[in-house]
């Protein structure tokens, strides 16, 4: 199947084939259609699966030739995290350049200044937004969802999880009650089912299994070692195994600083992200590790922040410096690597107070993480 046999716009298929899309992915092929229909839809995928192109490309064709009047919104998509709302609105940007009448589209989300969204607001087609700051705005009277035409909801399992329920439901009061509704998902949760029901919709479900075999992608190491041994250790392998890209998942803020700290220290050039930094900060680390031809950034640490929403192609290798608390953190922090049919590595350091964690996690996934003891290397 090609994009083409979804009854795409024509520019949208040109600017496919220029970005080298040429076929959709599963959940693209099933969802488009019924969002061009008019349908409610929920996605279940897993994330990096395409679902951002699933639902952008279709809202921006059903919004085609429509503006909306003064700081009334005629999409808003909803996501829980300032990196995804980035991302999903320069998708969005970059697809409605396509069209004969872009759209304009825009990003708000907290941490940052709340007056230089609300001055330029007010011309705005699609809101992509993160609760909390499309309430303040609402609130505000800086945008009305009084006629607003499309609701997605992206990621919706984790908004629920991160406790963004009761600013979902008040948002929701806002809307119209006759809308399009699409919701995408990683999982399908009790509280995801709720959300529907709260909706009052019945959508067309669809729901993209990840076939197994995708996990053999990833190959999957760990290292028993002291807590005092880990910093020379994560350095030894980096070196040893000329990485050049590597995203590093520490347990804590201070964890994070501390390990970047010693790699910038030691000549291996880091970035940190987590979230006591200023969103202009951490975007601006990101970019820089994802243009590591031109930065020579190597290594991003990170908390569990960056470990969904965030799609970064081709990336090599995962470390786990610190486990992760669950089995399904684990899973999510190894999707960053292994993707679009690359191979990808993950490393896991294990102390011996996380050996039986690291334990319980194969144990839970059922997935296999061979155990190595501690490499001679000169320090």
């Amino acid at each position: 199947m090609t994009f083409s046999d979804l009854k795409l716009d024509g520019a949208f298929i040109s600017q496919l084939e220029k970005d080298n899309f040429p076929n959709p992915t599963p959940i693209q092929q099933q969802a488009i259609p019924p969002i061009l229909d008019g349908k409610d839809v929920l996605g279940i995928a897993k994330t990096g699966s395409g679902k951002t192109i699933a639902y952008a490309l279709p809202l921006l064709q059903r919004l085609h030739g429509k503006k909306s009047a003064n700081r009334e919104i005629a999409a808003l998509v909803m996501v829980p995290t300032r990196e995804l709302a980035v991302q999903v609105s320069d998708a969005l940007i970059h697809f409605s350049k396509a069209m004969k009448q872009p759209l304009i589209t825009m990003p708000v989300y907290g941490g940052v200044s709340i007056n230089p969204q609300m001055m330029i607001i007010n011309s705005v087609d699609i809101l992509v937004a993160t609760p909390g700051r499309l309430l303040e705005l609402v609130e505000k009277n800086a945008v009305s969802l009084k006629k607003t035409e499309i609701l997605v909801l992206d990621e919706a399992d984790k908004m629920l999880s991160m406790g963004f329920k009761d600013e979902m439901d008040k948002v929701l009061d806002h809307l119209p009650s006759k809308k399009q509704s699409l919701l995408f998902s990683a999982t399908f949760t009790e509280k995801v089912s709720l959300v529907i029901q709260r909706m009052g919709i019945d959508p067309v479900v669809i729901n993209v299994q990840v076939p197994e075999e995708d996990l053999s992608l990833i190959k999957q190491l760990g290292y028993r070692v002291t807590p005092e041994k880990k910093g020379v250790l994560l350095r030894h392998l980096i070196e040893q195994h000329d990485m050049k890209q590597v995203m590093i998942f520490c347990s804590s803020t201070y964890q994070v600083e501390h390990v970047n700290d010693k790699l910038n220290t030691n000549g291996i050039k880091s970035k940190a992200i987590h979230g006591k930094k200023a969103q202009g900060t951490r975007q601006g680390h990101l970019n820089d590790f994802k243009n590591y031809a031109e930065t020579g950034v190597r290594c991003l640490v990170t908390t569990d922040l960056l470990s969904r929403g965030i799609d970064i192609e081709f990336l090599p290798y995962v470390i786990n410096y610190e486990l992760p608390r669950s089995p399904k953190d684990y899973i999510h922090r190894i999707g960053r690597t292994g993707r679009a049919e690359n191979p990808g590595t993950v490393i896991n350091l294990v102390t011996p107070d996380e050996s039986h964690h690291m334990r319980v996690i194969q144990k839970k996934t059922k997935m296999k993480v061979w155990m190595e003891d501690l490499p001679e290397w000169n320090s």
